[in-house]
């Protein structure tokens, strides 16, 4: 059995794990970031050419199941694996980790995009701690607060003008979000609901900060693609076992 997994998620890698070596494996990196950590198995990074490339590469190389654990955000490759599943005749499944919820003495604030979150902003908080990635800051650019933009590589531009960046790469630590905040005297949390534990820590430490937190909520994804919430769920769906939640 020869399973393509999209993605270079921590869920990616975990699954990997759990094939690997008694399943060939191959998972397709998308190649944004510089030194990514590698999966067990075999590794391609790059893109496939939209769905029909995609499709090509799954006939080319036998592919019997493909899984898409591409991060929450990355919409458009969750697309473009449910195009070419379809034309390649191959079954595809999710592996989304559950968004967060807001707990009891939590502040959110919700937005539909980087954009919106950027208006979200008014009247929050004049010292921003933005964790959206490196990509998107251009949303705000134009805003008057100082940032705060943590990414695991140099962010694009443009980006706000009153910017301190901070390099650095998840898990994080309950103790060191906490040191952060109060170090950088951060008013107001921005991220996107990515889900997963390895940068929840933040969302804790906003709240005992009493901090509000402007929470982008996730695009669409594909209708009809069945989803599987862990790697061990994704790992039974691959041997046959168990029936899956339907979006």
């Amino acid at each position: 059995m020869h399973v393509l997994i999209l993605g270079g998620t921590t869920e990616a890698r975990a699954l990997a794990g759990l094939l690997h070596p008694g399943t060939r494996v191959t998972s397709s990196l998308a190649g944004r970031v510089a030194a990514p950590r590698l999966p067990a198995g075999e590794v391609r990074i790059g893109g496939f050419g939209g769905p029909d490339g995609l499709a090509a590469w799954v006939r080319e190389h036998a592919v019997d199941a493909v899984i898409d654990a591409t991060h929450p955000f990355a919409e458009r490759i969750s697309f473009n694996a449910a195009r070419a599943a379809a034309t390649a005749h191959v079954p595809l499944l999710a592996l989304r980790r559950p968004g967060w919820v807001p707990g009891e003495g939590d502040d959110w604030r919700d937005a539909g995009s980087l954009e919106e979150a950027a208006r979200v902003l008014d009247g929050l908080g004049d010292r921003v701690f933005l964790t959206t990635g490196r990509m998107g800051l251009a949303a705000f650019a134009d805003r008057p607060e100082w940032f705060l933009v943590r990414s695991v590589d140099p962010p694009d531009v443009p980006m706000p003008a009153r910017t301190e960046v901070l390099l650095d790469r998840g898990p994080f630590t309950l103790d060191g979000e906490r040191g952060l905040i109060a170090r950088h005297r951060i008013d107001v949390l921005v991220t996107k609901d990515s889900g997963g534990a390895a940068t929840a820590p933040k969302l804790t430490a906003a709240r005992e900060a009493g901090i509000p937190v402007v929470v982008v909520r996730r695009p669409p994804v594909p209708q009809g693609v069945p989803a599987a919430a862990t790697p061990e769920e994704a790992a039974a769906w691959l041997a046959g076992a168990g029936p899956l939640a339907q979006p």
